[in-house]
């Protein structure tokens, strides 16, 4: 692919990420840690990151799936070796190449003509009528018949020709033989591995608190927004109503090993923020009017509001019998197989900013280690502060949101 074309697919799809998020140069760039003229070249073309993480982190930020990203990476990679042939320096011309010895020595049907002259002789005007010549004048001088080079010469030359053959094999001139081309780099992206991962995982990210207690920010008037509905169906009310995750957000990984015999190490849980801004000034909804639980299940808390979030392992709770029993926290390392799963609940909270963010599982397994990277479906998690919103519940009786003031709950 020619260069200026490799670098406009890249710049057409960074392009793309910039309009579906709508936000101008300089917000996103500040999320990015560059400059707003810095991402305009990104977007004309005039310039390649030198680097794929700043282009993944927009992707990620503008809401890039799975296989939008392994695009993105691959229109890169292009544009980033377009990028390095223009910044070469032209190479040297090459030096005459010097002919074959199987060319030297080949028969010819026809003998080898003798070199041209400098200058080729006039053609010989036409003869015309002109006085009748006197035979008893002297015969006018004839011109010479040119030459052909002795047979010897020739043997001289074509051994000559074979030397010098020979000797730039040798050196390692070029010559007329035409060589292989060069092996195609390999089109899997710098940094990504072939091999499957050892091990499954699925994640549920619309779960409820005791599956009933949750509220959620959505940018609608109380009229315009449908009941709250039962827990099972809280991903398809989320997804018709815009809605983000207010305050928590309950995340479920469920990890398996792909073989009964052979276990996958999980080492540890990382928190990566990708984006922060303010909390969303939407109205909040909850999903219950007062909501408790017997069973607090064991999970990893992360404060959302920190710099650098954390998955801190926290102990579970279990109330539904005559006394309190601890349900001690899961602390790694530990193993997986195909007949021994385990599933891990991440609480993320925070009271100060829009946060989208995603986790990051480091394991090992075989000889091999990695990183697993667990997203909501390609996307980010969401998750919003609620501090000083409107907050609603919903009246059944009347059939209508109303206040949580006038509910008479305090949330």
């Amino acid at each position: 692919m020619p260069k200026d074309a490799a670098v406009e697919e890249f710049a057409g799809l960074v392009r793309a990420l910039k309009g579906r998020d709508g936000r101008s140069y300089e917000a996103l760039g500040r999320r990015l840690s560059v400059s707003a003229s810095t991402l305009h070249r990104y977007c004309s073309g005039a310039t390649v990151p030198e680097e794929f993480a700043v282009v993944d982190r927009l992707a990620l930020l503008c809401g890039a799936d799975e296989e939008e990203r392994r695009a993105l990476e691959a229109a890169w990679t292009d544009a980033d070796r377009a990028r390095r042939r223009a910044a070469s320096p032209a190479p040297s011309p090459a030096p005459s190449p010097v002919p074959s010895p199987a060319a030297s020595l080949a028969p010819s049907p026809t003998p080898v003509p003798a070199a041209p002259e400098p200058h080729p002789e006039p053609a010989a005007p036409e003869p015309g009528p002109g006085p009748t010549p006197d035979p008893t004048a002297p015969e006018a001088p004839r011109a010479r018949p040119r030459r052909r080079a002795p047979a010897p010469l020739l043997v001289a030359a074509a051994v000559a020709l074979v030397v010098l053959a020979l000797a730039a094999a040798l050196l390692g001139l070029p010559t007329r033989t035409a060589s292989a081309p060069a092996p195609a780099p390999a089109s899997t992206p710098p940094g990504r591995t072939a091999a499957p991962l050892p091990f499954t995982w699925s994640v549920g990210s619309q779960l409820w608190q005791g599956g009933c207690g949750h509220t959620y920010l959505v940018d609608r008037d109380p009229r315009a927004v449908a009941p709250p509905p039962v827990a099972a169906d809280s991903g398809a009310w989320a997804g018709t109503h815009g809605a983000v995750h207010g305050g928590e957000a309950l995340v479920r990984i469920t990890l398996q090993g792909r073989s009964p015999s052979d276990a996958v190490v999980l080492h540890a849980l990382h928190v990566r923020v990708v984006d922060r801004a303010a909390p969303l000034p939407w109205n909040a909804y909850r999903m219950d009017n007062g909501c408790g639980g017997a069973v607090t299940p064991r999970h990893f808390a992360v404060d959302l509001d920190r710099p650098r979030p954390l998955a801190r392992p926290v102990d579970g709770l279990d109330a539904s019998g005559s006394e309190v029993r601890t349900i001690p926290a899961v602390s790694f390392p530990y193993k997986i197989t195909s007949s021994d799963p385990e599933e891990l609940l991440v609480s993320a909270r925070t009271a100060g900013c829009d946060c989208r963010w995603y986790l990051e599982l480091e394991w090992s397994a075989g000889g091999r280690t990695g990183t697993a990277r667990i997203t909501d479906g390609g996307k980010p998690f969401r998750t919003s502060g609620t501090k000083g919103r409107p907050t609603y519940v919903h009246d059944s009786p009347e059939g209508r949101w109303i206040t949580d003031s006038d509910s008479g709950q305090t949330g």
